[in-house]
């Protein structure tokens, strides 16, 4: 590896849609822009992904529904063993938390835990699930729930569980194994929560709303798992031209700024914060650089953001302008029906 490379992406992508499962791809640290490497469809629907630990996780975005392991010292990355169902239907996440890889369930609104080996694998026969209860005002999307998001806070206490389908954020304990619904956060009907991110103090998440294009900022007690709704704001300046999905919160490592990707209007959207990380501001929006952006993701050294362009099959890079937090286009790959981007540690 050349001096100018920082590392590796690694990107899902839905094979059902033509896409060819993990894209790898070199980062270079100059410029962020990304070189493909190679690419295994071995797991259907990959269409998310997590790096834990020197493995990569994958979810396979399927009626049945599973998650593997793979290796990242190899090119493609290599299944460590076969895949592990999870028992619920239609996986959209994975996270890694207490040894256990978790996943969110949004077909059969549920989430479940599976305990990793020495190795990394996931255990079926240790799998717990946590089903989910309850439904929304919106009359095609919420008529069941639909668990989007299972996420780890910065304490490692607890896991957050984000539901479009009820409105409301569910947090979770892990107790031997077993999932326990700890409390459940109610959001205003018909806002559809999609995907949360926190603030690097830790005290304030921001939730993400599909079926609106909004961000809610709630307040975060880790001590005693509590979070508390406090403002909803646009994340689009004026009414949407037609439709608009948001899809993804990112929030910068230094807490100024964060980031909102909105699909049909196709721009990433721009929030300055204050000091405490409390107020956010929608300050411009840019075009995301294709069509459908499903995921936004920094590097690591939070330089360069990403956007997976799903409907145009493209991984578009941005650099980070440290003032504003203005992100300007570079580039772009091709990844047909690209759905998310991860880097390796």
């Amino acid at each position: 590896m050349s001096g100018r490379q920082a590392g590796r992406a690694h990107i899902g992508s839905f094979t059902a849609a033509g896409g060819r499962g993990i894209v790898t791809a070199d980062l270079d640290a100059r410029d962020g822009s990304l070189t493909v490497l190679g690419s295994t469809d071995a797991l259907p629907d990959p269409s998310y992904l997590a790096v834990a630990d020197g493995l990569l996780y994958a979810v396979s975005e399927t009626p049945d529904g599973a998650v593997a392991a793979f290796r990242t010292d190899t090119v493609p990355p290599a299944l460590t063993a076969p895949p592990v169902l999870v028992d619920g239907a239609g996986p959209t996440h994975v996270s890694v938390w207490n040894g256990h890889v978790l996943t969110a369930n949004y077909g059969s609104g549920s989430v479940t835990a599976l305990p990793l080996r020495p190795d990394g694998t996931p255990d079926g026969a240790g799998r717990d699930v946590l089903r989910h209860t309850g439904s929304g005002p919106h009359p095609q999307r919420q008529q069941a729930p639909h668990a989007h998001q299972i996420v780890p806070d910065p304490s490692g206490r607890w896991a957050l569980g984000v539901d479009l389908g009820t409105d409301s954020v569910r947090i979770c304990a892990l107790t031997d194994g077993r999932l326990t619904l700890h409390r459940e956060a109610p959001l205003r009907p018909g806002s559809g929560p999609r995907h949360l991110a926190f603030h690097p103090s830790g005290g304030y998440a921001y939730v993400l709303n599909e079926l609106s294009p909004t961000l809610t900022v709630c307040r975060w007690d880790a001590e005693d798992g509590t979070l508390k709704p406090l403002t909803e704001t646009p994340i689009l300046a004026g009414t949407p031209r037609g439709d608009a999905y948001p899809s993804e919160v990112v929030v910068a490592p230094d807490g100024r700024h964060l980031w909102a990707a909105t699909r049909g209007e196709d721009v990433i959207s721009v929030l300055s914060l204050d000091p405490t990380g409390e107020t956010p501001t929608l300050t411009t929006t840019v075009p995301c650089g294709g069509n459908w952006p499903r995921d936004l993701a920094l590097d690591p050294s939070g330089r360069f953001l990403y956007a997976a362009n799903e409907r145009s099959g493209d991984v578009t890079w941005f650099t980070v302008e440290p003032g504003t937090g203005v992100p300007v286009r570079g580039g772009s790959v091709r990844v047909p029906a690209a759905s998310c981007v991860v880097f390796d540690a």
